[in-house]
């Protein structure tokens, strides 16, 4: 609003809804299975207006900038990282204060993701991208080397994870709720019993909202 706009006597703002914006990871899409959970339950809640899982840039730089750009995220807003989308929700988080739920999140991708250049397939649908050799170091510049209030993140992490070392995960986040589930695997696959806890941090839920 305008500093100097009055409003008209017994009028009141409009409420601003938290959103809920879903980051996929490393070859994945929009049509992640935990994305189409999670838009699912916003539904049933009459909320999906405020849920957003949009496809990312294969360049980290565009894929961080397109999301700021797209939806300017505010510190009533959440983001949901999977994986490689939780290293983006952490630089995001750190920029904008919003809130993050991190799901076995990458904490220094670039030295991990050095095997994946050339041509990749995409996880769901047909067709492929190409991981160029100078992502990796937009993905170093995009290292957070400490996270502060820690408060905003809700770090979800599985023991089973078959691509990430889940303590890693848990030093990175000091001072954030932690759910460390033993076993499980990197995709989260029992993701439907964790995600109503996931919408109650992020002010979404039955009684909340």
């Amino acid at each position: 609003m305008n500093p100097g706009a009055r409003l008209n006597p017994g009028t009141r703002p409009r409420a601003v809804h938290a959103r809920l914006i879903y980051l996929h990871g490393f070859r994945s899409s929009p049509e992640s299975f935990k994305a189409r959970l999670l838009a699912r339950r916003m539904e049933e809640l009459g909320r999906a207006a405020d849920f957003f899982c949009p496809a990312l840039p294969v360049s980290p730089r565009e894929a961080v900038d397109s999301v700021l750009a797209q939806y300017q995220p505010q510190p009533q807003d959440t983001l949901i990282g999977s994986s490689l989308g939780g290293f983006y929700a952490t630089w995001l988080a750190e920029r904008t204060g919003c809130r993050a739920v991190l799901l076995n999140p990458a904490i220094r991708p670039a030295g991990g993701l050095a095997a994946y250049v050339g041509e990749q397939p995409f996880f769901h649908g047909p067709g492929s991208f190409r991981f160029e050799a100078h992502y990796l170091d937009e993905l170093a510049a995009l290292e957070v080397p400490a996270i502060t209030f820690g408060q905003r993140y809700f770090l979800v992490a599985a023991t089973g994870d078959e691509l990430l070392d889940w303590r890693e995960m848990s030093a990175h986040y000091p001072g954030a709720r932690h759910w460390i589930i033993p076993g499980s695997d990197h995709g989260l696959s029992d993701f439907a019993h964790y995600m109503d806890e996931v919408l109650a941090f992020a002010g979404i839920g039955s009684t909340r909202g």
